[in-house]
């Protein structure tokens, strides 16, 4: 069976971390992905680390399953072949520096006025418009710029959170946009010109604080790995050394702590932590006495009397443990990839369809595509993929096989639309 996008070109002229993620996804549902790369090095993200066989981990995490083209665009050649490349695509996606993509004639209103059902897709650090929009915008850049690193850390010093957040919430934001511009296109024909900037995502994602500080009067404050906002939810000390994290959500969960998991049912209407507004004030009198009572338990202990009473709980995993995570392994969501580097393993993505999965191909060399891009491409056509498609299986009409000449109408997901 096909996969959802099958059929789909998407130009990719993207670096870094952002629209390639928002990309990945796109190829991983089927879509072909033509990345447009720098000749030589190509995309900078290449370079960030050598941690995969000689390859960096950012970029092997989020280009596979797409083609590399290497073009100069200031060269009227290697431009005159990315104009083809659009002429028979649906989605264009940039990531460049601001006002560049205009400047290379690829802007969306330029593109859009020569093919109306193109859906072109600006991603950028600050938006196109603002004091802000020729800045330079880098993921953690853009964390510190919406507050999110100053409630990140311990009391005593922010901290960076451990993934790139800003450029994720950007990529993701891209990707369920162009899925709904691709939803839009079937009923009207039409393509849209959209645009996602790194600080608008992350910003969307600061909600809760903006909100909790707007009309609760004061600051979010830094605390760790416990939450700011909720108790008993953090690590705990248990009797072998280990800590054990869990998490009370609503007064049953502290009931059932304190009768089934600490055996002392009179906290349960203990002035300090009648509610959660009052255990989230006194929590370090609370952590104190939940971790007398783990004391008797080992981490194993701990979390199988958790799971008994319907306590929330998770172990903390490195990133190795995580890697072996007998989650992962029962649900097999393990698959080998290819790359410059030989064969990979990588997590299937998190979007399942039923009966089918996701192409997880190989991680391009930079470059390893530009031959036969050139040569497939090599002359002008305006019809897009559906139509060629179309074209190739009914003829221009042939009375002794039955078939008629067709007007392509327009395209769409599954194929050319006919009257």
């Amino acid at each position: 069976m096909e996969l959802p996008l099958h059929g789909i070109t998407v130009v990719a002229l993207e670096q870094a971390v952002a629209a390639p993620f928002a990309t990945r996804q796109l190829a991983d549902l089927g879509a072909r992905v033509i990345k447009i790369e720098r000749p030589g090095r190509g995309d900078f993200a290449r370079g960030y680390d050598r941690s995969v066989k000689g390859l960096s981990a950012y970029f092997v995490w989020i280009n596979r399953g797409k083609e590399s083209v290497a073009l100069d665009l200031k060269d009227p050649t290697d431009h005159s072949l990315l104009d083809r490349l659009l002429a028979r695509a649906d989605i264009f996606i940039q990531n460049l520096g601001p006002g560049a993509a205009d400047r290379l004639g690829l802007g969306a209103e330029t593109l859009r006025a020569r093919d109306p059902r193109l859906i072109t897709c600006d991603v950028s650090g600050y938006g196109p418009e603002g004091p802000y929009r020729d800045k330079k915008a880098y993921d953690l850049l853009i964390q510190c710029e919406v507050g999110l690193v100053s409630i990140t850390g311990s009391p005593d010093a922010p901290a960076r959170p451990g993934i790139s957040v800003a450029d994720i919430a950007g990529g993701m934001y891209a990707y369920t946009g162009l899925l709904t511009a691709l939803y839009e296109r079937e009923r009207t024909g039409q393509g849209s010109a959209l645009s996602v900037s790194l600080f608008d995502a992350l910003a969307e994602w600061m909600g809760h604080p903006y909100f909790a500080q707007a009309h609760g009067g004061a600051p979010i404050a830094r605390s760790g790995a416990r939450h700011p906002s909720i108790s008993p939810y953090g690590h705990y000390a248990c009797g072998d050394g280990a800590r054990v994290f869990l998490s009370v959500q609503n007064d049953r969960e502290w009931v059932a702590l304190c009768s089934q998991v600490l055996g002392r049912p009179a906290l349960i209407r203990d002035p300090r932590f009648a509610d959660n507004p009052l255990r989230r004030a006194h929590d370090d009198e609370l952590t104190a006495v939940m971790e007398a009572d783990f004391a008797r338990h080992t981490a194993d202990g701990l979390l199988a009397l958790l799971d008994g009473a319907g306590i929330a709980n998770a172990r903390l995993r490195t990133v190795g443990e995580f890697a072996d995570h007998p989650q992962l392994t029962a649900r097999e969501r393990w698959r080998d990839f290819g790359s410059p580097a030989g064969p990979l393993r990588g997590l299937l993505p998190p979007v399942e369809v039923r009966g089918r999965e996701a192409a997880m191909g190989a991680v391009p060399a930079a470059g390893e595509h530009t031959a036969a891009i050139r040569a497939e491409f090599a002359t002008s056509s305006m019809l897009g993929p559906h139509e060629r498609r179309a074209s190739a299986h009914l003829g221009e009409g042939d009375p002794a096989s039955g078939t008629h000449r067709v007007r392509i109408k327009r395209r769409g997901l599954g194929g050319a639309i006919f009257e």
